[in-house]
């Protein structure tokens, strides 16, 4: 997912989201220990979308924390 359509998305969205694709990341693990992982790629794409996700919420948290002092 693109950072510009991760933004349109309200917090407890992407906090759904972040919760979505950590539980793919597991599967994905799972699917790599036991051999059945085709693409491998897949892996690298879900760790950078929670990155992202993580990142635009910390950036939020912070703009509200500069907008209350």
């Amino acid at each position: 997912m693109k950072a510009n359509k991760i933004r349109e998305l309200t917090d407890e969205e992407l906090h759904k989201e972040v919760y979505n694709y950590k539980e793919e990341l597991f599967n994905l693990r799972f699917q790599l220990a036991t051999g059945q992982l085709d693409n491998h790629m897949r892996i690298r794409d879900v760790r950078k979308n929670i990155a992202r996700c993580k990142t635009i919420l910390r950036q939020r948290e912070i703009a509200r924390e500069s907008g209350n002092n």
